[in-house]
């Protein structure tokens, strides 16, 4: 059993939020989907944490503009909005006890988000950290798994074509579009061996995506370059999952991040893609529950001084831009 709901944030986005186990659980895991896609994405590992002998409390949202949640702004159309879209949720959710923060694609990178413009509130509440298929370096290891001048040309006809997706409105692809994109998502998005059904939700979350939003994340997501965040945040336990035929995020992308977070550990599939969670689901839930489970037994201590560390570099170099 599960709840669905509407969180409204401040700035009147309503949020479709789902929660499962009990309210009362030691440890609360969040989990952040990927760009185009939305909650379901996660349903393996949430079958798995399910049925761990003390579950989780798990929280599941749509991002602003995907999914079932209200469409958002272009100019809110960008990681540090995600980022602080997911502070509100904390706060306005999970007031108390440890958190695991679980993030695909761009759902990683609005976790980073978070650790950057709420380094504080990041360092007193995080207690596990999984990232899955993403980077901390925008596109700089994007190569789409072509020869560089093609891929050049790939990122070139991408760019302008989200820009003009982006002041499309509200609107989202017609259905009657949507088997015409099977074939590239499926080499986009996916490797070697992949279930039908994984490709068919693939599909349809981004027939629930608006076309600002599609078009719109497209720039942040590009721009975003957080490994000096990554560096600051201590002795977290986390892993890094990977593909290694991931066209959008390829392993370096995943090297770089673990290799700027102490202690992080990273694992490399042969022969899968871009949607890890879903190819690769019954390893990447095993690594998540791992991480839950370490989560459950850290100390508030812990948080308090990697906290307290976290005051002491704002107060030395500020908060970056």
């Amino acid at each position: 059993m599960s709840e669905r709901f509407l969180l409204t944030l401040a700035d009147g986005v309503p949020l479709c939020v789902q929660a499962w186990g009990p309210a009362d659980a030691p440890v609360t895991v969040v989990l952040l989907h990927g760009w185009c896609l939305h909650r379901r994405t996660w349903h393996h590992q949430i079958a798995a944490l399910l049925r761990l002998p003390q579950p989780p409390r798990i929280i599941a949202y749509d991002a602003r503009g995907h999914g079932r949640s209200g469409a958002t702004r272009l100019t809110s159309a960008t990681l540090g909005q995600l980022g602080d879209d997911l502070a509100e949720v904390l706060r306005r959710l999970v007031p108390r006890g440890p958190v695991v923060l679980a993030g695909h694609s761009m759902g990683g990178m609005t976790i980073m988000e978070y650790a950057h413009g709420h380094p504080i509130e990041f360092a007193e509440r995080v207690a596990g950290l999984l990232f899955v298929s993403t980077t901390a370096e925008g596109t700089a290891h994007t190569q789409y798994g072509l020869p560089p001048r093609l891929a050049a040309l790939m990122r070139a006809g991408e760019t302008l074509g989200a820009g003009v997706l982006a002041h499309s409105g509200a609107w989202r692809p017609h259905r009657a579009l949507l088997p015409a994109l099977r074939p590239a998502l499926r080499w986009l998005l996916f490797g070697d061996e992949y279930e039908d059904a994984a490709l068919r939700m693939t599909i349809k979350c981004v027939g629930r995506t608006s076309l600002r939003s599609i078009g719109g994340f497209r720039a942040s997501i590009g721009e975003q370059q957080r490994l000096d965040t990554l560096a600051r945040l201590g002795d977290v336990p986390a892993a890094v999952l990977v593909g290694d035929r991931d066209r959008l995020t390829p392993p370096p992308c995943a090297e770089g991040i673990a290799d700027a977070l102490p202690g992080t550990e990273l694992t490399v599939f042969p022969g899968a893609g871009h949607m890890l969670i879903l190819e690769r689901h019954a390893q990447v839930s095993a690594t998540l529950a791992g991480i839950v489970e370490r989560a459950g037994a850290s100390t508030p201590g812990e948080r308090h001084r990697r906290a307290k560390r976290a005051r002491k570099g704002g107060e030395v170099g500020g908060r970056a831009a």
